[in-house]
């Protein structure tokens, strides 16, 4: 046999692996746990396994329930808290107490007599109240009736049925044009105004305008009244409303000491109408505002005027014509 020399170490690893150091030819290392392993493939219970890791001092039923470590940004901290402390958005600080002035406050509500059904109102209010529940508009209703019976014989609880009746039904222009109008006989011109308001902004009815003009005059603030006099929403305002603003913008002069300015606000061809339930008004306040700018004998004979087309006496024009 031909002996061949040994060629010399070329300084290169073999190119070629012992079969002890290649993988099998799965190419997956083999199934057969090496000897320093558990074949379980878990840490052993023994005490030698517990002596690395983060948690190697703690007790197991201080762990985490899912494990990892505890150190983590947002992680538990306290398991037995309950749900707010293992929340995995992190700790939350409790939910504040309801504000109790920001609950719906229980209000009184005057008795409404049996009698009274709500079918009193007209069709097209009864139509309006048609987006309450069946029982709520009833009692809506039933408070709205009671507002027109009791407006002028007891202002004060009509009062009461108008916030009874809004307290229900807010949202509702109707009911809160009808709350400001029990308000306002009863004399509360700050809350009729807020009712009034709220009614405007509902709907976009001006109606109320000479109304609103009036609280403002209540409560000592001539200047306002006058700016809504003055507004451009009185130009859409009926015949009637228009007469009702002539006289409150007259008193507001006369509420600044302006008293022939208080004339000249109602001196207009209106004077001449005979026909119409505003034309005694407007005579009956032309004439006290002659009377009150010391204008005694014109004051006289419009008082006499107003007289002769109150037919039911609803002025007391005809003494003042003495």
């Amino acid at each position: 046999m031909d002996e061949r020399k040994p060629r010399a170490n070329s300084g290169r690893p073999s190119s070629r692996p012992s079969s002890s150091d290649r993988p099998s030819s799965s190419g997956r290392p083999s199934s057969r746990p090496s000897s320093d392993r558990p074949s379980s493939g878990r840490p052993s219970s023994s005490s030698s396994s517990r002596s690395s890791g983060p948690n190697r001092e703690r007790r197991r039923e201080d762990l985490p329930a899912r494990g990892g470590s505890s150190d983590r940004g947002g992680a538990t901290r306290q398991v037995s808290q309950g749900r707010e402390a293992s929340d995995p958005r992190g700790f939350r600080p409790k939910p504040l107490e309801r504000d109790q002035s920001r609950l719906r406050p229980r209000i009184f509500e005057p008795d409404i007599p049996e009698e009274i059904t709500g079918e009193e109102l007209e069709k097209s209010v009864r139509a309006e109240l048609l987006s309450l529940s069946a029982e709520n508009a009833k009692v809506v209703a039933r408070h709205l009736v009671s507002i027109n019976i009791h407006m002028d014989s007891d202002p004060e609880l009509a009062h009461k049925h108008g916030i009874a009746a809004a307290h229900h039904a807010g949202r509702l222009a109707v009911v809160r044009e009808s709350a400001g109008y029990a308000a306002y006989r009863a004399g509360y011109y700050e809350i009729a105004l807020k009712e009034l308001r709220a009614a405007h902004r509902i709907s976009g009815d001006v109606s109320m305008w000479p109304v609103m003009a009036d609280c403002e005059r209540g409560l000592g603030r001539p200047l306002k009244a006058l700016n809504l006099a003055g507004s451009d929403e009185v130009k859409r305002l009926a015949k009637p409303e228009e007469i009702e603003m002539r006289i409150v913008a007259s008193g507001a002069r006369r509420d600044l000491g302006e008293l022939d300015a208080a004339v000249i606000t109602l001196t207009c061809k209106e004077l001449k109408t005979e026909n119409e339930e505003w034309a005694v008004r407007l005579r009956y306040a032309y004439a006290d505002a002659l009377e009150v700018a010391g204008r005694k004998a014109e004051a006289r004979e419009w008082f006499k005027k107003c007289a002769d087309i109150d037919h039911d006496e609803f002025t007391d024009a005809l003494m003042r014509a003495q």
